[in-house]
């Protein structure tokens, strides 16, 4: 029976701190987390580094002088996913309405919260914190985002004005907790509405009477 291949070990040593990258490196790097976003979508916080590397279009080796391992690559996917939040949430503070910003924003911020569930939820979110993968503080980045949005749909009547963001952001993260991608659980493709029919209830409790 065929045996499937051994993952890359680490080998060779990370490029020297202060060193600007070359061209062709950040391009490696962008495309090994591009790669990693979407095979950990589909397989998982365990799918093959090999498989990563073969998406991204270089060798173990390569992938290895970016990243350390596992962690350090979950995390800067992590990252990449937040800095998409954060980007988008900045955009929509310009958004006609104040209310449609809100709501497109959350609908994002469900997405994530259901892709991370299937990356391990808090619980590897808390390891990394704990080790400093991440090298910031990922919760208090999305809870400013979403306090931007409230605060301003607040200010223009659209929304309650004793609703705190980080119970927004609670209210959210059940929905996700309770309606699992459909990666992480098979269960979830049995009503793939339900996730957006539970958001929007959370929508329509957030607007102001």
């Amino acid at each position: 029976m065929n045996q499937p291949p051994a993952e890359p070990q680490p080998h060779g040593r990370p490029p020297a701190v202060g060193r600007p990258a070359r061209a062709d490196a950040v391009r490696n790097r962008e495309r090994i987390v591009a790669a990693a976003r979407e095979t950990f979508a589909e397989a998982g916080p365990e799918a093959s580094l090999n498989e990563i590397a073969r998406r991204a279009g270089v060798g173990p080796g390569t992938l290895y002088r970016n990243f350390s391992g596992r962690p350090e690559l979950l995390a800067a996917v992590l990252n990449d996913r937040i800095d998409t939040l954060c980007t988008r949430a900045r955009d929509l503070l310009s958004a006609d309405s104040a209310s449609d910003g809100l709501a497109e924003w959350l609908h994002a911020f469900l997405d994530h919260a259901r892709v991370n569930q299937g990356l391990g939820g808090a619980l590897m979110l808390q390891e990394l914190e704990t080790t400093g993968a991440l090298g910031t503080d990922c919760h208090q980045r999305i809870l400013d985002a979403v306090s931007a949005l409230l605060t301003r749909a607040q200010d223009h009547g659209a929304a309650r004005r004793d609703l705190a963001p980080a119970d927004l952001l609670q209210l959210v993260v059940g929905v996700a907790l309770s309606t699992p991608h459909k990666q992480a659980s098979k269960a979830s493709s049995d009503d793939p509405e339900q996730a957006e029919r539970l958001l929007g209830l959370v929508l329509d409790a957030t607007k102001a009477r």
